[in-house]
Formats: C-alpha cells, sequence, structure tokens
C-alpha cells in the first residue's frame, strides 16, 4: 500500500477554507506543494478540482472522489468513494490528499504523512481540517516563515504518524 500523504495549509484554530476558496494565498507555499506533489498522485473532492484556476494539475495524476456519476472531468480519473481512490494508488510510492474538508475527514485516519502549512492567525471559515493531536505525530520537519512576499507569519511542518510498538 502506498504513503498516504495529505497536505494542506490551515490556520491556528484549523480553518481551510471559506466559500469554496482558500483563507490565504502564499506564493511560496504554493511552489512547495508544487515541488512536493509534482510527480505523485493527487486526489481530491470535485468542488476542490472545481475550486483551481486550471486542472488537472500538470505532472500529477488527478484522482477525483464525487458522489455524481455524471461528472466527467477531463484529463482526471473519476471515482465514488475513499476505498476506490485507495485501491487506485496502492501501488504508488506516495499519494496526495489534496482537499477539501470532507476528503481530508476521509482520509486523516488513513494518513502516513502531514505536510502542513500552518498560519499563526486564526480566521472565519466554514470548512475546518480535524483537529490534530499532535501527540500521534513524529516531526519531521519545522520551518518558520515570515516575508514581505506572504502576507502572514507561517511555518511549514511535516509529521510522520507514531507506529504502534508491538
Amino acid at each position: 500500500m502506498s504513503n498516504i500523504s495529505i497536505i494542506v495549509a490551515i490556520a491556528r484554530n484549523f480553518a481551510i477554507g471559506k466559500d469554496n476558496d482558500l483563507l490565504f494565498h502564499l506564493p511560496n507555499d504554493l511552489k512547495r506543494f508544487k515541488q512536493i506533489t509534482s510527480g505523485f498522485p493527487v486526489i481530491m473532492g470535485r468542488n476542490t478540482l472545481l475550486s483551481l484556476p486550471r486542472w488537472p494539475l500538470p505532472n500529477r495524476r488527478n484522482i477525483v472522489i464525487t458522489d455524481n456519476p455524471d461528472d466527467q472531468f477531463p484529463g482526471c480519473e473519476i471515482v465514488f468513494s475513499v476505498g476506490e481512490a485507495v485501491e487506485l494508488v496502492k501501488h504508488e510510492t506516495e499519494a496526495f490528499i489534496i482537499g477539501g474538508g470532507s476528503i481530508y475527514r476521509q482520509f486523516y485516519p488513513l494518513a502516513n504523512r502531514l505536510y502542513l502549512t500552518i498560519v499563526d492567525k486564526d480566521f472565519d471559515a466554514d470548512i475546518y481540517f480535524p483537529e490534530i493531536d499532535f501527540g500521534e505525530w513524529n516531526e519531521l520537519l519545522r520551518e518558520e516563515h515570515f516575508d514581505e512576499v506572504n502576507q502572514f507569519q507561517y511555518a511549514y511542518m511535516n509529521l510522520e504518524r507514531k507506529t504502534s510498538e508491538a
């Protein structure tokens, strides 16, 4: 089975979106997203796909989970459940869950890794990421960022789920 990784930008209060859009636009985070996910499958819900300025995302296998059997998204593979998506990527070294809220909630228990961008601010939102119990995760990387290009102070954190000792 492949590593299921979640990549997400969250606020301090776990907010991730409002009105089917991101809460903040961090150019360096978008570059990081592209660098990390290029060459790997990305799994998303239909609303996340439709919120993208262009799709499919280049240099990535785009897998869309939808409940509408009439959905057709050229350049994307359509599935109707988390199980179907997992089956499609079972031979991949890593697959990235890229949103939205419902998809994150369904995949969170299956995820081995989290690639987080944590913005140091609380936001009003209608979509939230599941609350993270940091005790269940090993920190692999933490980088603090603040510069003139981005609107907020933020940090990158890469986490790997702790395995239970036998």
